[in-house]
């Protein structure tokens, strides 16, 4: 059984060798009880995803200690919020999918047009706000809102207006998995015109 640090670094390098997200960045963390287990600042852009169960940022949940650690995530503030938000949200990962990323352009929503995406709906936006902010992080946490249900059964999305896609879930397999579902099922609309 890994721990989770080790987790992490897993789905970590899955998600960056399966193209889920870039060199650019993204984010995971992994809440138990309590405590919460992040990928460090600059995993993808001066680590490339190489990461060691080493570097995973570790604190509490209730205090802000992780966001005075210099190494702790630039997204972390909306990490924890989510969390401290939803006691069911066990895992989040944020990433830069490039099948997601050009609807996150344009703004438009992501429809689920495969069976294996229906059960996450409609994939929508939060209104724009400055990244890494409190105002995103508050914005993440409203459109999370109606999506309570999801993260309890499987995981709920979100996207962020030129930047990205956030997954919140129970499990963290679940959220690799949701992430993965929605990244394919971007690419079918994308590709919908080129077979037509």
């Amino acid at each position: 059984m890994k721990t989770i640090p080790e987790q992490i670094v897993y789905i970590g390098q899955l998600m960056f060798e399966r193209h889920l997200t870039d060199i650019a960045g993204g984010n995971i963390s992994v809440r138990d009880d309590d405590k919460i287990y992040c990928t460090p600042r600059y995993a993808g852009h001066k680590m490339h995803w190489h990461l060691s169960p080493m570097d995973i940022v570790v604190g509490s949940l209730e205090s802000d200690e992780l966001l005075e650690n210099p190494l702790f995530s630039r997204e972390g503030l909306s990490h924890l919020y989510i969390y401290r938000a939803f006691p069911e949200a066990k895992a989040i990962i944020h990433a830069h999918p490039p099948n997601i990323l050009p609807f996150c352009v344009i703004e438009k929503p992501i429809e689920p047009v495969l069976l294996a995406v229906k059960k996450f709906g409609v994939i929508g936006f939060i209104e724009t706000a400055p990244s890494y902010s409190q105002e995103q992080a508050e914005k993440i946490v409203a459109s999370l809102l109606d999506k309570r249900e999801l993260i309890q059964s499987s995981a709920a999305a979100i996207l962020i207006p030129q930047h990205g896609i956030f997954v919140v879930s129970q499990d963290l397999w679940m959220a690799i998995d949701a992430l993965e579902r929605i990244n394919t099922n971007a690419w079918c609309i994308l590709t919908q015109r080129l077979i037509a």
